[in-house]
C-alpha cells in the first residue's frame, strides 16, 4: 500500500476502523473547523514562544512541542474527546483492554529548515517492548493548524508498515507524506512507521498531536501533573477519565481505601470494574 487512505468529514466509525486496521493510518478531511484550530492557536501562542526547541535530532533542533493542551487551552479539549476519534478508538484500543487514556498532548512546531525524524514507532516509547503484532497498544492523532503539505513538513508515513515486523530501520524514502488541508487529522496507529517532515518552506508549520494509549500501560506526558486535580475537577467527567482519572482496570490506579479517582475529585460514587467482567 502506498497512499494515505482520505476519507471525507462524515466518515462512519466503520469506514476509520477499516483503513487503521488495513493501512495504519488515515486522514479524515477538514474534521474540525478552521476557526477551532485559530483559537487553540490563540490561547497556546504565549506558551508556544516560551517553549525552547528541541535537544536532540529526534525531538527537532528546530522544533517546538508544547504539552498540557488540556489546562492551557480550554477550545482544544473537545478535538481530545472527538466523537469520531473516539469512536475509532473504542474499536482499535477498546476491543481488547478495560479502557483507554490519553497519552500525550502536544503543539509540534516544525522550523524552516529541520530535516525530516527519523523513521520510527510511537510504541517504543514503551521502552522498546515487543508488543505481538496486531495487538495495538497506542492511536495517535494529528491535527493540522496549518495546511499540511510536503514541502511544510507534513508528517510522513508508510501505510500497511503496521503489519511490518518491529524494530526495523526504514528510510524517509520508503514514506509518503500525509498532505492535508487545516483542519484535518491523520489517525496513525503506535506500530506505524512514520516521521515528522522535513520543512522546506519559510515557514513554521504547526499541528497538535494527540496520543491515547491503553490505561495499563504509562501515559508519555504526565496528565497528573500537566492536567492537575484542580484543572481535572472542571472538566466533563467522560474528558477527566480519558485524562486518567478512573481506573485502568481492576485494582489499576484506584485512590486511598479502594476509591475511584473521580471520588476525590467530585465525591461522587463511582462503579468500579468488575475483576471477572473480561478474561
Amino acid at each position: 500500500m502506498t497512499t494515505v487512505p482520505v476519507l471525507a468529514s462524515d466518515a462512519s466509525v466503520e469506514e476509520v476502523e477499516a483503513a487503521l486496521r488495513a493501512a495504519g493510518c488515515a486522514v479524515i478531511e477538514r474534521l474540525a473547523p478552521a476557526e477551532q484550530l485559530d483559537r487553540i492557536a490563540a490561547e497556546l501562542e504565549p506558551h508556544l514562544r516560551a517553549t525552547e526547541p528541541g535537544a536532540d535530532e529526534f525531538t527537532g533542533r528546530n522544533t517546538r512541542r508544547t504539552g498540557a493542551l488540556l489546562a492551557r487551552s480550554p477550545s482544544f479539549r473537545d478535538l481530545a474527546a472527538h466523537p469520531l476519534v473516539l469512536g475509532a478508538l473504542d474499536r482499535v484500543l477498546g476491543d481488547h483492554a478495560t479502557s483507554y487514556q490519553l497519552h500525550l498532548t502536544q503543539v509540534i512546531e516544525i522550523g524552516p529548515g529541520e530535516p525530516a525524524q527519523l523513521v520510527h514507532r510511537d510504541q517504543w516509547a514503551f521502552d522498546f517492548f515487543e508488543f505481538p503484532s496486531g495487538f495495538e497498544v497506542e492511536c495517535h492523532t494529528m491535527w493540522a493548524m496549518d495546511d499540511f503539505t510536503e514541502e511544510n513538513g507534513a508528517t510522513r508515513v508508510i501505510p500497511g508498515s503496521n503489519h511490518w515486523e518491529d524494530k526495523l530501520r526504514p528510510t524517509t524514502d520508503q514514506t509518503v507524506a500525509a498532505e492535508m488541508p487545516k483542519g484535518s487529522v491523520l489517525l496513525y496507529l503506535g506500530s506505524l512507521y512514520h516521521g515528522g517532515g522535513a520543512n522546506r518552506s519559510a515557514a513554521p508549520r504547526r499541528g497538535i498531536n494527540v496520543g491515547y494509549t491503553l490505561s495499563w500501560l504509562r501515559q508519555e506526558e504526565n496528565q497528573y501533573l500537566a492536567c492537575p486535580p484542580e484543572i481535572a475537577r472542571e472538566l466533563p467527567e467522560p474528558l477527566a477519565r480519558l485524562a486518567g482519572y478512573q481506573r485502568g482496570a481492576y485494582a489499576l490506579g484506584y485512590y486511598g481505601d479502594l476509591l475511584d479517582p473521580l471520588d476525590a475529585l467530585r465525591g461522587a460514587s463511582n462503579a468500579a470494574p468488575s475483576f471477572s467482567a473480561k478474561p
